[in-house]
């Protein structure tokens, strides 16, 4: 791929690439806190981000480290606001990477299974309410 068209997509590229990092552990201490059934779900999730950052990586060529802020406040908000509340920020979440992603798929085809992951992500937790 051109580096000039990964140039121009830096700044696009490294912000899905953090917000994948930072997803990881997200799931991750959400697992802690949560049913075993949904605990194997996020687990899977965690996983899966992990790829979809590997995906950014290849691109960006940049080691980043997640920022704790999600990882910290998702599992707060499970207990304060309750299991429907959270999962339904969760999913929205999703689904707003998925929208954002829709402008990088043209230029990098590999986006697309993320993106699609990104909805199936939103589809799933969606499932668990």
């Amino acid at each position: 791929m051109d580096q000039q068209i990964i140039n121009g997509n830096m700044k696009a590229l490294l912000l899905a690439q953090q917000g994948e990092v930072d997803a990881v552990l997200m799931y991750n201490k959400l697992a802690e806190v949560v049913g075993e059934k949904d605990a194997a779900v996020f687990r899977k999730f965690a996983a899966e981000e992990g790829r979809h950052a590997s995906v950014f990586h290849n691109y960006t060529k940049t080691r980043l480290k997640p920022k704790k802020t999600k990882s910290v406040l998702i599992p707060l908000l499970y207990w304060t606001i309750g299991r429907e509340r959270t999962y339904k920020l969760i999913a929205d979440g999703e689904y707003s990477a998925a929208e954002r992603y829709k402008t990088l798929v043209c230029t990098f085809q590999d986006v697309v299974d993320v993106m699609n992951d990104e909805t199936r992500h939103g589809d799933t937790v969606k499932a668990l309410i």
